[in-house]
């Protein structure tokens, strides 16, 4: 109870299509979502599998919780190796979709091999179909979507575009518009198979094990949810709520990450937003907190426009980031990364990199004229330029690092990545949990595993110190792989007791809550030892040197830099916590414990 019981194995290389039942043991030690993709990722590919070869697998999960009554149970997880980093990937994404997929009859989709040709794929209770999409290829994501949701209605549709097509690094898949499996170049995996989009339309009820209680559990967490402060105000102002707040901290990535404030922060804060622009509140599956904003704008170089977002990520990395202090022309630039199907963090990272290159005399392009930081203009051009990978466009297509590496080992230092993924809105001098969080995430540079700024800023953890982070971060990226197993929301308001209690009623299994977070540390120590296989070591597990040489000239952080003793001294004492060697290689008593045997 809680899953569906089948699994669906496609290879696009001979059109072969296999149903298989589900292991609930298998499913209980890994849960789902990440987890168990996670374990099928490291069981099903050798080390050293190009991502973007046919070799390479692309995993569609659901969790237990996934499409239930259980608030933001609409989330999903795509699971592959990545392209643009080499390792781990599990992207993250919200909307419809995974409930759909899941009502369709299958806890998750493997994909393997290559299509002769673009094609999509149709799932449903009755069927599941290869479709040719010839008519698809080149067409943005929402046309695509309007496409096919025309051809079959009452259904949900992913899919990618351009950039993915033109294996773009960071590519993304998009559902509905605005929702995005943005992180690590899943579009990049799809558009190498050929595989433009999957359609899934479904009726079948998903059960529980013990619905009286899971209804009582699920209307009970509803209540506080609605209830706490935290989700009214992000109801109010959306994810952009932390402009205003990053700035006042020093922490908001600006001209390349060459300063944590910016002069224009004001003029793209959540607040502004909010009142001159914003007409409508968006939300996925099962969702009350309803963080998604409808904006419009009906003057200025883009107007008219109406577009859902921008988001907080989008507005620090293609706003601040890039010098850009016009909220209309951030809405346009994750208007068009949606529909390219670009990952707006590691656009807008590459972006900035490109433009600190150019002002350096390292980047000698000439495609774009008078790329600066704060000429919108120019950078909705070299945006296009990437998704289609021309001119400059195609350098900064493999992201900031490769694009650093082939112009000048000395640009290095300013490609602001960790393991080749570009870091989010948070600048790290100014937040010393997020640089240890950044250097250990386990799919690069990755706020998600671990977010350090609110317990930084209420004093819950000491700020320009390590003390206490590495324990914290340990512990939050332990709970943070459940969470994502199950799969539920960054956003989601809840404590250990009551999800344990959650999980357990949906499933019938008998977690505690010793076990439901030891279970996090499994996934977590079983993706280390993926990364590990893939050649990651201590020496992967680094700051951009600009955070440990250049200090901050402005905000909270003023004169400081990460010192690179205490950085390596709190990374040394993560190692210990979590029962590594000092070169970040779990112990073979440790995966013991865990029950990881991966002969």
């Amino acid at each position: 109870m809680g899953y569906m019981g089948k699994y669906l194995r496609v290879d696009l290389s001979d059109e072969s299509i296999t149903k298989y039942s589900l292991d609930i043991s298998f499913a209980r030690k890994f849960i789902g979502g990440k987890g168990l993709g996670a374990k099928l990722l490291y069981d099903g590919l050798d080390a050293g599998v190009n991502p973007l070869s046919p070799d390479n697998m692309i995993l569609f999960m659901t969790g237990p919780l996934t499409g239930t009554s259980i608030q933001t149970s609409g989330r999903w997880c795509i699971v592959t190796k990545s392209p643009q980093t080499g390792i781990f990937n599990d992207s993250h994404i919200g909307g419809h979709f995974g409930y759909r997929l899941k009502r369709s009859g299958y806890d998750y989709i493997e994909v393997d091999g290559k299509a002769s040709s673009p094609s999509f794929l149709e799932i449903s209770e009755e069927h599941v179909d290869i479709h040719p999409a010839a008519d698809l290829w080149g067409q943005g994501t929402f046309e695509t979507e309007r496409i096919l949701k025309n051809r079959y209605p009452k259904s949900e549709v992913i899919s990618i575009g351009p950039a993915g097509e033109n294996l773009v690094l960071y590519a993304c898949a998009v559902t509905g518009k605005t929702h995005i499996a943005g992180r690590g170049g899943v579009g990049a995996v799809m558009g190498s198979k050929n595989l433009k989009a999957l359609v899934v339309h479904g009726q079948r009820p998903i059960e529980t094990s013990d619905p009286t209680k899971f209804a009582e559990l699920s209307q009970d967490l509803r209540k506080r949810v609605f209830s706490n402060p935290g989700v009214k105000l992000r109801h109010e102002l959306g994810t952009v709520m932390w402009v205003r707040r990053a700035n006042d901290a020093g922490i908001l990535p600006t001209h390349n990450f060459q300063s944590g404030t910016f002069d224009g922060a004001e003029a793209i804060s959540g607040e502004r937003m909010r009142d001159e622009h914003v007409i409508g509140h968006t939300a996925c599956y099962a969702c009350g907190i309803a963080c998604g904003k409808t904006t419009k704008f009906e003057s200025g170089d883009y107007a008219p426009l109406e577009v859902d977002g921008p988001e907080y990520e989008t507005t620090a990395l293609l706003g601040s980031n890039c010098g850009i202090d016009n909220l209309a022309a951030i809405a346009k630039l994750s208007q068009i990364c949606d529909d390219l199907g670009l990952d707006t963090i590691s656009t807008g990272g590459s972006v900035a990199f490109a433009i600190e290159a150019s002002n350096k005399g390292v980047l000698l392009q000439e495609d774009i004229d008078n790329l600066e930081f704060g000429n919108a203009k120019a950078v909705i051009q070299l945006v296009n330029l990437i998704a289609t990978r021309r001119g400059v466009g195609d350098i900064l297509a493999r992201g900031s690092l490769s694009a650093a590496q082939q112009l000048n080992e000395d640009s290095v230092g300013f490609a602001i990545q960790v393991k080749g993924m570009e870091l989010p809105g948070v600048e790290p001098r100014a937040s010393w949990g997020m640089a240890l969080a950044y250097a250990t995430a386990d799919r690069g540079g990755c706020h998600q595993r671990c977010w350090t700024p609110s317990a930084e800023l209420s004093g819950a953890l000491p700020r320009f110190s390590m003390k206490g982070v590495p324990q914290y971060v340990k512990e939050v990226q332990d709970e943070r792989a459940v969470c994502y197993s199950l799969v539920l929301c960054d956003f989601l308001p809840f404590d250990v007791p009551e999800m344990v209690d959650i999980l357990n009623s949906a499933t019938g299994f008998s977690f505690t809550e010793e076990s439901y977070i030891e279970t996090g540390e499994r996934i977590w120590n079983l993706i280390r030892m993926f990364n590990v296989r893939e050649g990651i070591s201590s020496c992967d597990d680094v700051l951009p040197e600009r955070f440990t040489s250049e200090t901050l000239p402005n905000g909270d952080g003023k004169g400081l830099k990460v010192p690179s003793s205490v950085f390596a001294t709190a990374r040394g004492e993560y190692y210990r916590l979590r029962g590594w060697d000092q070169t970040g290689i779990p112990s073979d008593k440790l995966l013991k414990s865990l029950h990881l045997n991966l002969d």
